[in-house]
């Protein structure tokens, strides 16, 4: 017999949600086998089993909160029977023991009946896909696959969830809905959905950051054509040199770097009454999921060229719209780069990621009339910049001079490979 306990998950996460059971009771497990899938304030976790046997029981719901060290399954070592088997012959030895039932009155029609339910159960299928079969309120077993392994994917989920319902499947979502979606005063019909774990605690943290920390934002806008330019006559040399693209993050990053090696503050954190200046460079690129935004970290930009940076950042953002981040690739961290332009934002106030005291948004870049000097003027590609920042510690002047900085590194992107 051998318990199953939420691991060690990291420093400050004591907690987490049990996302999706991947095995059930009766269910075969082999060592080193990923039976749950813990949802943490950070990414999810697949726990594994340490012993191959049977699932004997689940001590813990989908959606229940489990502590670290807490026990939420057992699973019964060696083969065994499945639950299904041994149920059966329980209660066949139980009426022995009472009455001489007839052979005609075992219960193997009762027998047939839940191995029929529990081989529903365990169609195969990823994370994802169960994940988003459970929020749609879709049977697994209903959803066609073209898997040659017959795994049950996130875009077969998507497909079925978008054909029309049989009638009777309306019947039942109507009886569903009039019981889940409660009305206002006013009879108009709502849909109330629990927060997920990890949009609870971007919740948590934003409001904890507007509390806590003086923050200001001040802006600039960057004439991009010089960048623009260099990316175009480089890019496919660079392309096929290094094996990834080139792309503005690693212009921005490098332009950061130089700002924050000469404006240190902006590169620090708050510890009690004590400064914490960071003498290295880790830099957060702020990344957008089905799940909510998550900031995979950069290491040691100082030290890394541009393709390093975009490979790293690629890696990264993958790894992100996969669900495959540690926590290591979130933990730590100097300063952070977002960019809503991808979106189509033309201009934000973006929200520090504490304990950071900085942080530059990144935005559309649009053709805007320039003036050229007193008499000329020119269409270019211009983007507006933000950078927040904590005023506890990093003065206007600062935050102004290191925006300033930034915008003359990337309309002269030739002095960065100086700075780098």
């Amino acid at each position: 017999m051998a318990e199953i306990k939420v691991p060690e998950l990291a420093e400050s996460i004591t907690e987490g949600t049990i996302a999706q059971w991947l095995k059930q009771p009766g269910e075969q497990v082999e060592k080193g086998e990923f039976i749950v899938e813990l949802e943490t304030d950070k990414v999810n976790v697949e726990v594994i089993s340490d012993e191959a046997g049977v699932i004997k029981e689940l001590k813990a719901e989908e959606g229940d909160t489990v502590e670290v060290g807490q026990v939420i399954a057992v699973v019964e070592a060696g083969e065994g029977g499945s639950a299904v088997e041994s149920v059966p012959a329980k209660e066949e030895k139980a009426e022995d023991k009472a009455t001489e039932a007839p052979k005609e009155a075992q219960p193997s029609d009762d027998a047939s009946d839940i191995s029929s339910d529990q081989t529903k159960d365990r169609t195969i299928a990823s994370p994802s896909a169960r994940k988003l079969a459970r929020e749609k309120g879709i049977s697994l077993s209903e959803v066609p696959t073209i898997d040659p392994m017959g795994r049950v994917r996130k875009q077969d989920v998507e497909s079925y969830s978008t054909k029309p319902a049989s009638p009777k499947q309306e019947s039942k979502a109507g009886v569903k809905n009039e019981q889940t979606a409660p009305k206002t005063a006013d009879t108009k019909p709502v849909v109330r959905e629990k927060m997920t774990r990890r949009r609870q605690t971007i919740a948590n943290r934003l409001v904890e950051v507007q509390q806590t920390a003086a923050m200001l934002t001040t802006f600039n806008e960057i004439d991009m054509s010089h960048v623009m330019d260099l990316r175009k006559r480089k890019k496919d040399k660079f392309f096929e040199t290094h094996n990834v693209r080139l792309g503005f993050m690693s212009f921005f990053t490098k332009a950061v770097v130089a700002g924050l090696k000469k404006y240190p503050y902006i590169n620090a954190e708050i510890d009690g009454n004590e400064v914490v200046l960071k003498q290295f460079y880790d830099i957060g690129v702020a990344v957008s999921t089905d799940d909510g935004l998550v900031v995979p970290i950069v290491r040691d930009c100082d030290r890394k060229n541009f393709a390093e940076i975009e490979g790293e950042i690629v890696e990264l953002a993958t790894k992100a719209k996969n669900k495959k981040l540690q926590l290591s690739d979130l933990q730590g961290g100097s300063f952070t780069i977002t960019n809503g332009g991808v979106f189509g934002s033309l201009l934000s106030t973006p929200i520090l990621n504490g304990p950071q005291v900085g942080i530059l948004g990144m935005h559309t870049i649009q053709l805007r009339p320039v003036a050229i000097d007193a008499e000329r003027m020119e269409n270019r590609p211009m983007m507006y910049v933000a950078l927040s920042y904590d005023h506890r510690i990093i003065d206007g002047k600062q935050a102004v001079s290191f925006l300033a900085m930034v915008k003359s590194l990337l309309e002269n992107p030739e002095d960065l490979l100086l700075e780098g």
